[in-house]
């Protein structure tokens, strides 16, 4: 049975297998299989990972679990919030107010002090800085909001792409970003340079040269990278 094939029935309590039910058990809750085939699923006893026949990767019960990103998954026991790894094993001694999901290799986290930074597979922050937010990496960059309020993307190292600074700010996509300043949301390059003059009150990335944004009037329009409109929406 390939785990890959196994769906979340509509109502989330039990998984399917060409359409038939898993293990003859239904759940209070179940969250879809990740890689290497484990999947978070609630019973009376709380919240544990499971294998692709049913049984308990482990003993412990929590008091909520996550998927796996990365061969790690986050766990929550009485508001402390870390990781495991495929083996159901605690990966670090650290606990912290909220944890987030691996991805490249890297996860946000926030302190009880309320910052946020980056750990790597092992726990291990990836830099000193403490930031207001810090949010997933995506192609070996990452958004976060800095103590002076602005929001910057840094690479995995910790280090600042660029000298920009936006009010919001997304993820690189296919090397182009959405962000804002005090006139509205524009795309940026990996330079932090706009790629055209108009600010719009909402948009969406570049999807194959194109994107959809809102005027101020409320107006839906799809632009090109060099902001030019093509037509209305």
């Amino acid at each position: 049975m390939n785990w890959k094939e196994i769906k979340v029935s509509e109502d989330n309590t039990h998984f399917l297998y060409e359409g038939k039910p898993l293990f003859n058990k239904k759940f209070l809750n179940v969250l879809k299989f990740h890689e290497p085939g484990l999947a978070p699923v609630k019973d009376e006893t709380g919240w544990y990972h499971i294998l692709i026949n049913g049984t308990p990767l482990y003993p412990e019960r929590y008091d909520r679990a996550f998927g796996f990103y990365c061969n790690r998954a986050t766990v929550v026991k009485a508001n402390e919030w870390f990781h495991i790894n495929e083996k159901g094993q605690r990966v670090y001694t650290q606990n912290y107010a909220w944890a987030g999901n691996f991805q490249e290799n890297l996860c946000t986290v926030r302190n009880h002090q309320n910052f946020y930074f980056h750990i790597d597979l092992e726990g291990n922050r990836v830099y000193s800085e403490n930031y207001l937010y810090a949010g997933d990496f995506k192609d070996g960059y990452a958004c976060v909001k800095c103590s002076d309020g602005l929001f910057r993307h840094i690479n995995t190292q910790g280090k600042f792409l660029n000298e920009k600074g936006f009010l919001d700010l997304g993820v690189f996509h296919k090397g182009f970003a959405i962000a804002k300043d005090k006139k509205g949301w524009f795309h940026i390059n990996k330079q932090g340079m706009e790629l055209y003059s108009q600010r719009y009150l909402m948009i969406e990335p570049f999807y194959n040269g194109y994107a959809l944004v809102t005027t101020f009037d409320n107006q839906k329009i799809i632009i090109d990278e060099n902001g030019k409109k093509i037509l209305n929406i």
